[in-house]
């Protein structure tokens, strides 16, 4: 049986320069170990038009029902400017009982916490009740089209059951143990063109100055209030992000005016309705200005909320046993892989604390990673009681 230590792999794993979407063969490297420890395997690769191949592993232990499934990813930011940072961001280092290196927080590590507590809870239960499975992407930190995404769509075609999923992302703000996140905010961004006729400014009536309605646009779109939140979300917002016009010459009246923004919106709205509403206001102003517009999303994922169930509540248990902190449900923050995920499983996230997540000398403490080990394998330890 392979013995493993979280640390060491942690790691080994920090040690691939696998920066979103190359692999650099980590996705080889842990498919190696999990074999080791009885996995039956597969690395499944995507490719989508114009981007480049990304690796993925579905890797299965058991073919009983319930199948609990870990999720995370092996891809990181860049390491930016080397020069910043204390240690070679892709050589760990042990620095005053931290792990430095990039992915140490994100999400390496917590890989390294689950692979390590898998082994040690089969080595106690050489003949468990179910299976374990983990769903590991190349494609997190990306534009996440040739990652979770496919390999979600790939185990629907399979029939792959999975019964509940464990996400490893840093969900805690400062200590181990604050926070388990059961739903995410949807996103959207919108990409606004407003049309209008270039002119001298002197003869504004030979023209059709886009910003004018632009500025309307912007204006009655930062007034929504959309909602006041939920009992488990906080309100909608929406956030202009760039305001353009190309112009180099200040006595032209512009032809074209360009805003974008993003929405982060609860589970009252769905993109569809945002859309309309949006829709509804730019064609409105539009119209009364007499310009011409586009209008462009992306949505990188809708609301969702995981029901708390006996699983959410036997998971924060576990974690105040350990840490000795009873974790918040929450659903702050970003979107992540759960968004893709829930179409398939409940699933709730809970790994190390987020603070230094894609920043110069990513770190984890030593401590945090053993408690994370632990957790992690008596949250297994309980659910297959």
């Amino acid at each position: 049986m392979l013995r493993l230590n979280e640390l060491q792999l942690a790691k080994e794993l920090i040690r691939f320069p696998s920066v979103t979407p190359v692999d650099a063969g980590v996705m080889g490297f842990l498919e190696k170990k999990l074999k080791k420890l009885g996995f039956k395997t597969k690395i499944l690769e995507f490719k989508e038009k114009n981007t480049k191949p990304v690796k993925n592993l579905y890797a299965r232990l058991g073919n009983k029902s319930p199948n609990f499934c870990y999720a995370g990813h092996l891809d990181v930011v860049p390491a930016g400017n080397l020069k910043d940072w204390t240690v070679n961001p892709f050589k760990p280092s042990i620095k005053k009982g931290h792990l430095i290196g990039r992915g140490a927080n994100d999400m390496k590590s917590s890989i390294a916490a689950f692979v390590t507590a898998v082994s040690k809870f089969i080595q106690k239960n050489k003949k468990f009740n179910g299976s374990i499975s983990l769903l590991i992407t190349g494609d997190e930190e990306g534009v996440a089209i040739n990652g979770t995404k496919k390999v979600v769509e790939y185990l629907k075609k399979k029939k792959e059951k999975i019964n509940f999923c464990l996400v490893g992302e840093p969900t805690n703000p400062n200590k181990l143990g604050e926070m388990i996140k059961i739903g995410r905010r949807g996103s959207i961004t919108g990409k606004l063109t407003v049309i209008g006729v270039q002119g001298h400014v002197a003869y504004p009536n030979r023209a059709n100055n886009p910003s004018t309605a632009l500025v309307q646009i912007l204006k009655e779109l930062k007034g929504i209030k959309f909602d006041k939140g939920t009992k488990d979300f906080q309100p909608t917002n929406l956030e202009i992000t760039k305001i353009n016009i190309d112009n180099s010459a200040d006595n032209v009246i512009p032809g074209l005016a360009y805003a974008s923004f993003n929405i982060r919106f609860n589970n009252k709205h769905s993109s569809n309705t945002l859309k309309s509403k949006i829709n509804k206001i730019v064609k409105k102003i539009c119209n009364k200005n007499k310009s011409k517009y586009k209008i462009e999303y992306n949505v990188s994922g809708e609301a969702f909320l995981t029901s708390p169930n006996e699983t959410t509540y036997m998971i924060q248990n576990t974690i105040k046993k350990i840490t000795k902190i009873k974790p918040r449900l929450s659903t702050t923050g970003g979107t992540s892989d759960a968004r893709f995920i829930r179409k398939i499983s409940p699933c709730l996230e809970f790994g190390l604390v987020g603070k230094t997540m894609h920043k110069v000398d990513e770190v984890v403490a030593l401590k945090d990673l053993k408690k994370l080990t632990l957790i992690y394998s008596n949250i297994l330890e309980n659910y297959f009681k």
